[in-house]
């Protein structure tokens, strides 16, 4: 028997503990620059007065986060759509996705849901990115939970079957859908793969059959698309830094630039597609797998959806024929936007500082950030 108790310290934070964390947050120094920052035209008063009246998480997010969302996308992007197959599983889903911005894939998926639904999803986040004492908070106002990262053998593994549980509790008892990605940390050359460790920790909640624990979370493959990556060339900085040293691990720093830099970049135009939930093709598999086979075809069954429903634009057919030296896609794109294209790749190259800039390696990373997706789209569906 699941003991809710046990979640305390990673889950997100009950309406009836929302005051006093307001409060908390309300006094904090570093809460209000950043939130007077994210509302210039509003005083600090009247945030402070917004959180005070939001009795539960929805509410808060209604009050601020949607509005501050809203105001991002009309400055920063050129329109966001989210489709789906099955609207009503929308509210009961384990939504699996392809990961790209550390804030605003599950926090765009949050705009998108309340406009169909009325509900958000609670999130996965890596301890790793609560930098700040009041990121911590913030977050878990936010319907975020907690992953714990960096323990020993036997501390992950009790972690993992608390997370399990814990993901399982939220969608199974508390009717709430559940945002995770794919894998830890964004893949950051956009190959999209789902790791098979995060589908075993998904299932150690049950000692049951792994396709039978997989179906009571209601997989939906969510596939996220945005048409400029303004990290792109931090991504590629640092798959250069870790080329020239395979030791080289990102700071907080780094990641807080990482952050900003998603957060307030232009991202052109986005798409989301929610996929139906997976469990018919979990139920069609061979009952004689074995438990690592029955983990490789769930996982299969998740990459061929989210990869079938990217949306491309002119900068990924472009990159692809830049890539690859295909050109069937050459009627995507227009003497013009070749030409804008060329000058964006450079002026991304040129914004890398690094003292031993590798300029063809960084330009083929950042070709396959935008090619990728088409190469796995054209394997999947072909």
């Amino acid at each position: 028997m699941i003991n809710p108790a046990e979640f305390d310290d990673i889950r997100p934070y009950n309406p009836e503990e929302l005051p006093v964390i307001f409060e908390e947050l309300i006094a904090d120094p570093e809460f209000k620059e950043v939130m007077t920052r994210a509302f210039p035209q509003m005083p600090y008063e009247h945030i402070c007065g917004a959180m005070r009246m939001s009795k539960s998480n929805l509410e808060f997010q209604k009050a601020l986060v949607k509005p501050f969302l809203e105001g991002l996308l009309k400055k920063l992007s050129s329109g966001f759509e989210l489709s789906f197959d099955c609207k009503e599983q929308l509210n009961d889903a384990l939504y699996i996705s392809n990961h790209r911005d550390i804030i605003l894939d599950s926090a765009l998926l949050d705009v998108a849901l309340v406009n169909q639904i009325d509900n958000t999803v609670e999130i996965a986040i890596g301890d790793n990115l609560l930098i700040r004492p009041w990121i911590k908070k913030l977050v878990r106002v936010n319907r975020s939970f907690i992953v714990q990262r960096s323990l020993t053998m036997r501390e992950l593994l009790a972690s993992s079957k608390r997370l399990s549980s814990y993901i399982h509790y939220a969608i199974a008892e508390k009717k709430q859908p559940v945002w995770i990605a794919q894998r830890e940390g964004r893949a950051k050359d956009s190959n999209d793969f789902t790791a098979e460790s995060v589908l075993k920790m998904l299932a150690m909640y049950s000692s049951a059959d792994p396709v039978e624990a997989l179906k009571q979370l209601n997989i939906a493959p969510t596939t996220l698309s945005y048409e400029y990556d303004p990290c792109d060339y931090l991504k590629a900085k640092e798959f250069q830094q870790k080329r020239d040293n395979p030791e080289f691990k990102k700071s907080p720093l780094d990641d807080l630039l990482n952050m900003q830099t998603g957060l307030f970049g232009y991202k052109g135009r986005i798409h989301f597609h929610v996929a139906k939930c997976i469990n018919d093709d979990l139920d069609a598999l061979d009952a004689t797998l074995t438990k690592g086979e029955k983990f490789a075809a769930a996982k299969e069954i998740i990459d061929k959806a989210i990869h079938s429903n990217y949306r491309f634009w002119a900068i990924n057919y472009y990159y692809y024929e830049l890539l690859t030296g295909d050109v069937r896609f050459a009627d995507k794109y227009t003497a013009e936007e070749k030409a804008n294209l060329d000058a964006y790749l450079a002026s991304r190259i040129e914004k890398v500082d690094l003292p031993n800039k590798d300029v063809e390696f960084l330009r083929e990373k950042i070709l396959q950030m935008y090619a990728n997706p088409v190469i796995n789209y054209l394997k999947a569906t072909e």
